[in-house]
């Protein structure tokens, strides 16, 4: 392609690009801090799994386990990347493809093959249906993320339940089934009616609190590293009844969130200029 030159007057041929050159670009190796976040995303990915192979073998309380693994790599693979500077749209699409499995397909199925299938057709329709509202919203996660017009305030919210949050609350009956017996919780009613509405949240407009960038004022450093201890020690000793109350104390937290949202809504709008 020849490019005409202002000042002298010349024409200059610009000079081919080796294939070789093209290559080296192409194929760039991976830095270590890149492959970290990838290789706990992939861990996470595993899980969710193995817990499906756990569903199938009858083996409850480790299916249940598996996702709780997955929800806590989930949680350690973004922050770990963004510590590292080793965000990107490799690792994004990775982590969003992990997130449908473990927290869409793998406990929609662990629930089918725990009570579910009981109710026949009706019950494999209910599965597919949570499963689905998985997937929209993790698709919706994915393009909302790139709105420059979001207001500041926006990170601090989800918009509806984040998947992983989902995946926890629809295994709620399991969970307590392990301490309270299966007597009420393994009806197939129950968990049906738990997947309706913890899928129909999770593709809501609800705002709920995102926790990924809180910060902790010194004040509050000592209690929280004693209460983060405190929560281990009884997920160690009573490991269903503590992720059973932090479900349910997550769901009492949708109040604040809305009213919280609310206000910074109301805020912005007071302190737009009117004309």
């Amino acid at each position: 392609m020849k490019r005409a030159s202002h000042y002298l007057g010349t024409t200059t041929m610009k000079k081919p690009r080796a294939k070789g050159d093209i290559r080296k670009k192409r194929f760039r190796g991976l830095s270590l801090n890149h492959m970290i976040p990838n290789m706990l995303t992939l861990l996470a990915l595993s899980a969710g799994l193995t817990a499906i192979r756990f569903a199938l073998d009858g083996k409850w309380e480790h299916a249940a386990m598996a996702i709780v693994v997955a929800g806590i790599l989930d949680a350690l693979d973004g922050r770990i990347a963004r510590l590292l500077k080793g965000a990107s749209k490799f690792g994004a699409e990775l982590d969003s493809l992990s997130d449908f499995v473990c927290f869409g397909v793998s406990p929609a199925l662990i629930l089918y093959l725990w009570t579910m299938r009981d109710a026949g057709r009706l019950g494999w329709v209910v599965v597919m249906l949570f499963a689905i509202c998985c997937g929209l919203r993790l698709a919706r996660f994915n393009v909302m993320m790139e709105d420059p017009d979001a207001p500041p305030w926006k990170s601090r919210f989800f918009t509806g339940i984040p998947a992983p949050a989902g995946g926890g609350l629809a295994l709620l009956p399991i969970a307590l089934s392990f301490q309270l017996g299966d007597g009420f919780f393994r009806q197939s009613w129950v968990a049906g009616v738990v997947l309706l509405v913890v899928g129909g949240m999770m593709v809501s407009a609800i705002p709920t609190y995102s926790f990924k960038n809180l910060k902790i004022s010194r004040g509050w450093i000592l209690p929280t590293m004693l209460i983060a201890g405190a929560v281990i020690i009884l997920l160690i000793n009573a490991p269903w009844i503590t992720l059973s109350v932090i479900g349910f104390a997550y769901i009492a937290s949708f109040p604040i969130s809305i009213h919280d949202h609310k206000a910074l809504i109301n805020a912005d709008k007071d302190a737009s200029p009117k004309f």
